[in-house]
Parts: structure tokens; sequence; C-alpha cells
């Protein structure tokens, strides 16, 4: 199938004359060099909120912490787009700050290749 409902993961089928529609379960694609990403990202996020004057992090906040923290700054500054609510988790909030990151390094940075 073709066309924005099959890029969105939605499938469409008729059973007994009645349409029905299914969401499909859409696996998170990892990055080649995540984990690093995603600890770079956590520091330019505390760099981020920081400067902004929004947070103050303490040495015992944990990364849980600031992954959720920062996720949720850069979606309230409209950084980000937001996760559907029920949707976040912290690894999701781990591969959207990874992907924030990474867009914002140069195309030949060593964690792109």
């Amino acid at each position: 199938m073709k066309g924005p409902a099959s890029e969105r993961g939605l499938f469409f089928w008729s059973e007994h004359g009645r349409s029905r529609c299914r969401a499909k379960e859409v696996a998170v694609k990892k990055l080649k060099h995540e984990a690093e990403l995603v600890k770079a990202a956590i520091l330019a996020g505390m760099k981020y909120g920081e400067d902004r004057g929004a947070v103050v992090f303490e040495p015992t906040d944990s990364a849980s912490e600031k992954i959720l923290f920062i996720y949720r700054l850069l979606v309230h500054d409209k950084v980000i787009q937001p996760l559907p609510e029920d949707q976040v988790s912290q690894q999701s909030m781990k591969h959207k700050l990874a992907i924030w990151y990474a867009r914002q390094l140069p195309e030949d940075h060593p964690l792109l290749k």
C-alpha cells in the first residue's frame, strides 16, 4: 500500500463490509552511536537549560531525571516534537534527545558515521 496512511504505519482492510483501522507497532530505529549521542545530548541539554535560566542541575540528579527534564524543556520550547503521552518512556526520550543532538552535528562528525 502506498501513500501517507501506510507511511504512518496504519493498515486498512475490510471485514464483513466494515472498514477497520489498526495501528502498527513501530520499532524505534537505533542510531549507530546512540549511547554516545545520548551522553552528549544530556550535556548539551544541561547547558541549554542552564543558559536559558530554566534549571540548575545538581550533581545528585540522576541521568533519568536529567533526560526527562531536558526532553520536557525542549518540547516546551518547541525545539523537538513531542511524543504521544502514552509512548513517553526513558528509551523513547533518549532516542529523541540523540536525534536532536545528531542533527546539530556537522555531517562529517565521527558519531554520525
